[in-house]
């Protein structure tokens, strides 16, 4: 322990396991619990929880857990103790001593600002990389409650367990942390509470119930014989943008780059493509039939997410679909000179125009749900004055799911599946015939395909301190594309590779961050500019407003993006790079 350990910060609360969400949403709602008033109105936010160890749980081992949190106004990583929750009864206050610090998800804690979070961490944890445990996504409506000079936070968490994409499982808990005062008051509140029998016991924390259901959900997978991609890291960001960064799953990179744990998908239906834990490409494959691989993988993703996306009730179906499209479109331009133009042409075709009508639709829910995010913490009068252009996007995202439906609904696409099924399970099909001293195995291409791609990264240096969006958009491009031939190979390329596709996807993510927020402004300014005689003040002023908040973060991010840069231009990133690709 630190010098300081006697006086770190106690966290107090009372967890609970909601078992009726009404139950729940009732307490923020009411003016008073036990001898509390309400304090402040109804907050809402939107929460990504990274948690993260060594690979030998040095932390667990201790008694913590560390906690990564990204929100709007930057990255925090919080380190709490796992002991002394109290009995295991309801309503007995939870304490736990909690450490917090600025962070930054895309470099290791030695490069983090200094705080007692991460000092505790590198006390625990050495030089021993990080590695994800486990993501947890919330939904938290929170509010302050007063008795006196008691107050407490009052929070409501609807809680989604995420695997690379996949919700796992979900819950709800109800939370009451003191935040200054009398622990008594806590205590009485709890007597309060206790007659409610919509209220169970939270056993454990948010982090055990996610780690149980993430070994359940791989062990029934793995029954079941099918099993997930157990690499790459996320993109974040390029809503607008048909070879955008949002088109990957929304799943964080570790802390120090490592790929984070590997995810089961469903068994396939009778005649899909059997699934795989990963496309399986080793160093000795031919360049076509290494494509071929990955592209048999990605359409088993995209067919098993199909019957979701049709049915529209989780918008994840159709994110999930989207990066598959978006994944095999990539292969093609890696692996295709391995394959016959003219007998290949029809599938990359077709599915150029399947990934534009999946994207269309998943472009607008990234603008919705960031503009929903934005809005969250305003007043009610402004956010009302927000609802004429919310409105306009989600029609538009109705008539583009009228397109998409039109497209999964057609003659032609059920073809295509059919036809592109056989042709990635059916091993020499459409390849181009080679010599043997002609390079065509991964182990003689990678390399300088590798190479060219991170080349195209690296010309952007002489101009990126003044780049303008259109420029640092064509970089995020060049990002993608090297990100793109690192992962499809990375099996073969060895372990080292996964920092360095998580330092590319940083780079990646901060520029899609930055295109989504100027496609929203653009897109607000437009909507002004056609509705100026439809709208009152009230909703020109709101919309303004937030026209010139998203022009802040455009501002904001290419102010920023030296930080993310630095972590692929380096030489760190080049000394690695060469030893990975040195191995093949």
């Amino acid at each position: 322990m630190t010098e300081g350990a006697a006086v770190r910060p106690i966290e107090v609360e009372l967890k609970y396991r909601i078992r009726d969400l009404a139950a729940g949403e009732r307490y923020l709602i009411l003016g008073g619990i036990g001898g509390f008033a309400a304090a402040g109105p109804m907050k809402t936010a939107q929460i990504e929880d990274r948690y993260l160890d060594t690979a030998d749980r040095a932390l667990a081992r201790a008694g913590f857990a560390a906690r990564l949190r990204q929100s709007k106004k930057g990255t925090v990583v919080s380190v709490k103790s796992t002991g002394g929750r109290g009995a295991a009864s309801v309503g007995v206050p939870h304490r736990r001593e909690e450490l917090e610090g600025p962070a930054d998800r895309t470099l290791g804690p030695r490069d983090w600002p200094a705080s007692d979070a991460r000092s505790l961490i590198l006390e625990l944890c050495g030089d021993a990389p990080l590695v994800e445990l486990a993501t947890i996504r919330q939904l938290r409506r929170r509010r302050e409650l007063r008795d006196g000079d008691t107050l407490v936070e009052l929070s409501l968490d609807e809680v989604d367990v995420v695997v690379r994409s996949t919700v796992v499982d979900r819950f709800v808990e109800l939370e009451v942390e003191l935040v200054r005062g009398d622990e008594a008051r806590l205590v009485a509140l709890a007597a309060t509470l206790a007659g409610d029998p919509a209220l169970g016991q939270a056993e454990g924390s948010k982090l055990e119930a996610a780690l149980a259901a993430i070994q359940a959900f791989h062990d029934g997978a793995t029954a079941e014989g099918g099993a997930g991609d157990a690499g790459g890291a996320s993109d974040a960001g390029g809503a607008a943008d048909a070879v955008g960064a949002a088109d990957e799953p929304k799943v964080s990179a570790p802390a120090n780059g490592s790929a984070g744990p590997g995810t089961a998908v469903p068994a396939p239906a009778k005649g899909r493509p059997p699934a795989s834990r990963t496309p399986g490409v080793t160093a000795d494959d031919h360049v076509a039939e290494a494509g071929r691989k990955v592209l048999r993988f990605h359409l088993t993703r995209m067919i098993d997410r199909e019957p979701g996306t049709r049915a529209g009730t989780d918008p994840e179906d159709l994110h999930a679909m989207r990066v598959a499209t978006r994944r095999m479109r990539a292969a093609w331009r890696v692996f295709g000179d391995g394959f016959r133009p003219e007998r290949t042409r029809r599938y990359r075709n077709r599915l150029r125009e399947v990934a534009a009508r999946l994207g269309a639709v998943r472009d607008l829910d990234v603008l919705l749900e960031a503009a929903d995010t934005y809005r969250a913490d305003l007043p009610v009068t402004e956010q009302r004055a927000l609802d004429p252009l919310l409105a306009a996007w989600r029609r538009y995202r109705e008539d583009a799911r009228v397109l998409l439906m039109h497209e999964l609904d057609s003659a032609g696409y059920a073809r295509f599946v059919e036809d592109f099924r056989v042709f990635v399970q059916t091993d020499g099909a459409a390849v181009l015939p080679v010599v043997p001293t002609q390079p065509h195995r991964i182990r003689d291409t990678a390399p300088s395909r590798i190479w060219a791609a991170y080349e195209q990264v690296r010309a952007y240096e002489p101009v990126l301190r003044w780049a303008d969006v259109e420029t640092l958009h064509d970089l995020r491009i060049a990002a993608k594309w090297l990100r793109y031939t690192l992962e499809f190979v990375r099996e073969a390329l060895g372990p080292d590779v996964a920092p360095l596709v998580a330092r590319v996807t940083a780079l990646q993510d901060h520029l899609g961050y930055l295109h989504d927020a100027d496609v929203s402004a653009a897109m607000a300014r437009t909507f002004l500019v056609e509705q100026a005689g439809g709208l009152s003040g009230a909703e020109s002023a709101a919309i303004g407003r937030y026209l010139v908040s998203r022009e802040r973060e455009v501002a904001r991010l290419r102010r920023t993006v030296g930080g993310p840069w630095r972590g692929v231009a380096g030489i760190g990133f080049r000394r690695t790079l060469g030893r990975t690709v040195a191995g093949l």
